[in-house]
């Protein structure tokens, strides 16, 4: 859905946009796909050192693995939280939900980062936040996607 504080005003930019997203949506997934597989890929590294060095079992490859995905959930859901309550006045409910929002593309519109006013923003706040939804968001598609393999 996107958010609601920048759209374009003429015939033209419509226009534009729907031909930038006609290409832009499926060169987005080939990008989020591949930083996920690569975040894939180092987290299946990690977990297959210890086994062939150690000699452990797959049981303790798959807590490597869960490992994996709690360190990635307090990276990307839990801990952004606390930063937005710091820097947009916003409680930990709200900055969790603005966190979910923004990852899982739904993006209301409701909560946008760097827009009050009444705040100052350091100038790195921004730089930071699109870092993490890049690699937030192609973790969240890792995660949707193992667990449809496991409904499979």
């Amino acid at each position: 859905l996107g958010y609601g504080n920048l759209s374009p005003s003429t015939a033209a930019g419509r226009i534009f946009c729907i031909f930038f997203a006609l290409f832009g949506i499926p060169l987005n997934l080939v990008l989020l796909n591949s930083i996920g597989q690569l975040m894939l890929s180092g987290v299946q590294h990690c977990a297959h050192h210890p086994e062939e060095k150690f000699h452990w079992q797959k049981k303790a490859t798959l807590l490597i693995r869960i490992c994996a995905l709690l360190t990635c959930l307090l990276l990307f859901l839990l801990l952004p939280p606390v930063l937005f309550s710091a820097k947009e006045g916003w409680n930990y409910e709200e900055g969790f939900y603005y966190s979910f929002i923004t990852l899982s593309t739904i993006g209301f519109g409701d909560h946008v980062i760097g827009m009050n006013p009444d705040r100052t923003y350091p100038g790195w706040y921004k730089n930071v936040v699109s870092v993490w939804i890049l690699f937030g968001m192609a973790w969240l598609a890792l995660v949707i996607k193992f667990c449809m393999n496991l409904l499979e």
